[in-house]
């Protein structure tokens, strides 16, 4: 399973963008689409909406993808 380290910068970011900025999905909208079939899980658990706010600590999994939600630098 190919796992990716996202460093968010702010207090969360929504589901389908984090799908979107990482490369997982082409875009928000391909990002809410992969949440609505089902195909998106955070910590262990179906997730289905798909503007879930995720934050530092958690994370995403799907189709052989981990992603792992960090604390970024601050600006």
């Amino acid at each position: 399973m190919e796992t990716i380290i996202f460093e968010l910068s702010g207090e969360y970011i929504e589901l389908n963008n984090l799908l979107k900025v990482v490369g997982v999905a082409d875009s928000g909208g391909a990002g809410k689409a992969l949440v609505a079939a089902g195909e998106v899980s955070v910590d262990g658990t179906l997730e289905s909406r798909k503007t879930a706010k995720i934050r530092v600590g958690q994370v995403v999994t799907l189709a052989g993808v981990r992603i792992e939600v960090v604390e970024g630098a601050a600006e």
